[in-house]
């Protein structure tokens, strides 16, 4: 019996020659992950993943303590925006010569705006796992009866369409919701224009430029004429709610609604409502790609078995499997192929979006400057100030935001 229990005793314990990589997952994503986990360790009998869930609010800054602690983890998901910082931080390790030996990552093969957030300076950091844009949501009942039988396409068209619409709905409701404690509606009509949104490699804002005006006065626009209501998201009672009930026909949000529209509006609402890329100035428009991808940190010991892990995250069947698990949409492009996807109604309007998604300007600041934004938006609709004042201020805002990065340029030139 003794004897028994120690033979069982050892086959439960864990091979010493076995690698455990630690991962960092964030929020839904971490939650599923698991399953895709385990075929990768029946593939890989020697390696032995421990994730662990941390939660949004938290996230950044559990991965900046670990920084300062030395207690990254072997890889982790890490949003786009946030990759900049770790990048500056000297955290993660550069991935270039594994792509380059790599017969799973094909560079070609992801959406364009989505790869090149994760090139700073030149230099690969992370490899796509999901992709993140909003377009407009619309009732296609409410356009239908106010005229307007096809989704627009330009500005010009999108401004016909919203005037019609509220014209049709009258005084108690409205064209289009635009929260004003959201920057990115404002942001993805921004980047549709060619100029940049910083300057001067980054180190100063261009919110004065005319590009970044002219996508600001149509934004102003859609308030001024009464299409959109001032009011922020946590002024109604939910966005799906007042969507069925038609207080709003037009909405810009992201991949994560279309499940809860589909979950929480009325059966019989189910074939009135769609999905559109956002019009442009003169065409299809872009959007800021967002979403996440995985690193790899310096501090592992175990870069190789980091790198099996994600080529095999990053093979398309996987990526189908995390979208039917969680609603985010694959990066690649030869994922969309698959049938089930290639025919989702809903989806095809985000595959048509992601070829015109764009990354958002590469500083870590960059978080900072887009809530000055927002209040920036806020104060011209809300306070009525003039879009001169307004932009000469966020322009101020952002370069003394920026300042730090203006002199460690500055020192790094001089140094060379």
């Amino acid at each position: 019996m003794l004897g028994l229990a120690a033979a069982l005793g050892g086959c439960a314990r864990e091979p010493t020659d076995r690698v455990v990589l630690r991962m960092w997952g964030i929020g839904r994503e971490a939650e599923v992950v698991p399953a895709l986990l385990a075929d990768f360790e029946r593939l890989h009998p020697s390696i032995r993943v421990d994730v662990q869930a941390l939660p949004l609010t938290g996230a950044h800054e559990k991965l900046l303590t670990a920084f300062a602690g030395d207690a990254l983890p072997d890889l982790a998901q890490l949003g786009n925006t946030w990759l900049p910082e770790m990048a500056a931080l000297g955290a993660l390790s550069p991935l270039q010569p594994f792509v380059a030996a790599s017969r799973v990552i094909q560079p070609a093969d992801y959406f364009g705006g989505i790869w090149d957030t994760n090139v700073i300076d030149g230099e690969l950091f992370g490899i796509p796992w999901y992709v993140d844009t909003r377009l407009a949501f619309y009732r296609k009942d409410i356009l239908e009866a106010a005229g307007i039988p096809a989704p627009p396409r330009t500005w010009a068209e999108w401004s016909t369409a919203l005037a019609a619409v509220k014209a049709h709905v009258g005084p108690e409701r409205y064209a289009i919701l635009l929260p004003l404690n959201e920057y990115e509606p404002l942001l993805n009509l921004a980047v549709q224009e060619a100029d940049p949104l910083l300057k001067d490699n980054d180190t100063r804002g261009n919110f004065q430029s005319a590009g970044f005006r002219r996508a600001f006065a149509f934004y102003l626009d859609a308030f001024h004429k009464d299409w959109a209501p001032e009011m922020s998201a946590t002024q109604i009672s939910n966005v799906w709610d007042e969507f069925g009930a038609g207080f709003f026909s037009y909405f810009i949000t992201g991949p994560w609604n279309v499940g809860e529209f589909k979950r929480r509006l009325p059966r019989r609402l189910q074939n009135d409502w769609a999905t559109m890329p956002l019009p442009g100035p003169n065409g299809p428009g872009g959007a800021i790609a967002g979403g996440s991808s995985l690193v790899l940190f310096k501090q592992s010991k175990h870069p190789r078995e980091v790198w099996q892990l994600i080529e095999f995250l990053s093979e398309p069947a996987q990526q189908l499997r995390f979208h039917e698990l969680c609603g985010d949409l694959p990066p690649r492009r030869s994922s969309w192929a698959d049938p089930a996807l290639a025919s989702d109604r809903y989806a095809s309007a985000f595959r048509e979006q992601l070829e015109n998604a764009k990354p958002a300007p590469k500083v870590p600041e960059w978080e900072r400057i887009a809530q000055q934004v927002r209040l920036a938006s806020e104060r011209a609709v809300r306070g009525h100030e003039s879009p001169d004042i307004v932009l000469r201020d966020l322009d101020q805002r952002t370069d003394e935001i920026l300042e730090k990065r203006r002199s460690m340029l500055a020192a790094s030139k001089e140094r060379k």
